[in-house]
């Protein structure tokens, strides 16, 4: 088989998400040491990750604007190479409050690239599913990786050297999607991004009904990935009493699995429908989470791991399904602002599961995430046999 261009498009822009999600991720593993040299409060610490992901989730709207303008190449080379650098003022900062900022600065630049290199895929493939599922999957393996590798660095040369491997990492990246993309003319050069910007146009998207039901979809699974993301390690540490090493292996399986999965979920979604995969994820979600609550050998704990997996492998099934519902021309803008508003809302999910756990147990946290996954499943099937074609 003739290897195509939009081949070398999907796997550079895979490896550019790659990039930007292993910045925003190399951070966690050295808190320990941050504290320690900043003399801070891991409150703090939690407070400048928080506004990176709030940072990431506000420019997923702007993105795809500033693609239109400028061109789907730039934009991508900008959320990469400012990756990088944004990465090497955490490593020169001398204080705290300069470390903030750039936590921010990455947040901001990193959420660049996946809206728009969504939507341009979205234009040059027929089965978006199968190539969202793929492009998502180097989020899954940076997840898998960069723990790992940084905490290694960390441990034995610091944590400025463990945080400069992103720079390390999008230099090569860079000079792939400079050489690999070709130059595109922008779709709306003379368009003015305050009119895009305008509160009317962004409420006319987001309340059409197929864009609102599908936005439900994203947010309650969006709520739980943030939520597993953030206390699935301290979940098998505290409820099932794993080691720090077996519950790392555990998180390590639902992060590939996820990612290998994913890709599935966008063939099916494509051969079968974007509902019926999405209805698959629900239900492989919840049966996997209440394998992990109920399950006490390690067999069980292990299958609810890659059920859950498989389930949180949903972006490729729920954004094809948004794609179809937009115009071409409100694609970029349309992803863009779908992004942002359903990242923003969803990103309570780790402080209520958290809260829950607290107050509750862990039983009644993820028996939440359950009941949220199950509400899906119930609205599909509503939509289906009301024929409400939402």
């Amino acid at each position: 088989m003739r290897w195509q261009y939009r081949t070398t498009v999907l796997a550079v822009c895979t490896l550019a998400l790659f990039v930007t999600v292993f910045g925003r991720l190399a951070i966690s593993p050295v808190v320990p040491d941050l504290a320690a040299e900043f003399e801070i409060s891991n409150t703090m610490i939690g407070a400048s990750l928080t506004s990176m992901w709030i940072a990431y989730a506000l420019t997923q709207f702007p993105s795809g604007i500033l693609a239109d303008r400028y061109g789907d190449r730039l934009i991508i080379l900008i959320s990469v190479s400012g990756t990088g650098l944004t990465a090497l003022i955490l490593v020169a900062t001398p204080g705290f409050g300069i470390f903030f900022l750039g936590t921010v600065l990455l947040g901001a630049v990193a959420g660049l690239h996946y809206s728009v290199a969504t939507t341009l895929l979205t234009r040059i493939y027929d089965n978006i599913g199968t190539a969202i599922g793929v492009h998502n999957a180097g989020a899954p393996l940076a997840g898998l990786v960069t723990p790992i590798v940084v905490s290694w660095v960390a441990v034995r040369y610091g944590w400025r050297p463990a945080i400069l491997l992103t720079t390390i990492v999008a230099l090569p990246v860079f000079g792939l999607v400079f050489l690999s993309l070709r130059s595109n003319e922008p779709r709306a050069p003379n368009q003015s991004i305050r009119e895009q910007l305008q509160l009317d146009v962004a409420l006319k998207v987001l309340l059409r009904p197929s864009v609102l039901f599908t936005g439900v979809i994203a947010v309650i699974a969006e709520f739980t990935w943030q939520a597993l993301a953030s206390f699935l390690p301290a979940f098998f540490v505290q409820y099932h009493g794993y080691s720090t090493t077996l519950a790392g292996i555990l998180f390590g399986v639902y992060f590939v699995s996820q990612g290998f999965l994913q890709v599935g979920v966008g063939f099916f979604a494509d051969r079968f429908g974007r509902d019926r995969a999405i209805g698959v994820c629900m239900l492989a979600g919840g049966i996997g989470l209440l394998l992990l609550v109920i399950g006490s050998g390690l067999t069980l704990i292990v299958a609810g791991t890659l059920l859950l997996g498989l389930g949180m492998g949903w972006g490729a099934a729920v954004f094809p399904r948004l794609m179809d519902r937009l115009s071409e021309d409100e694609r970029a803008f349309g992803f863009g602002l779908f992004r942002t508003v359903y990242m923003v809302i969803a990103a309570s999910g780790s402080v209520i599961v958290g809260l829950l756990a607290d107050l509750f147990g862990w039983p009644v946290s993820f028996g939440l995430l359950i009941c949220l996954l199950s509400l899906v499943c119930g609205l599909l099937i509503i939509n289906q046999l009301l024929q409400m074609e939402y």
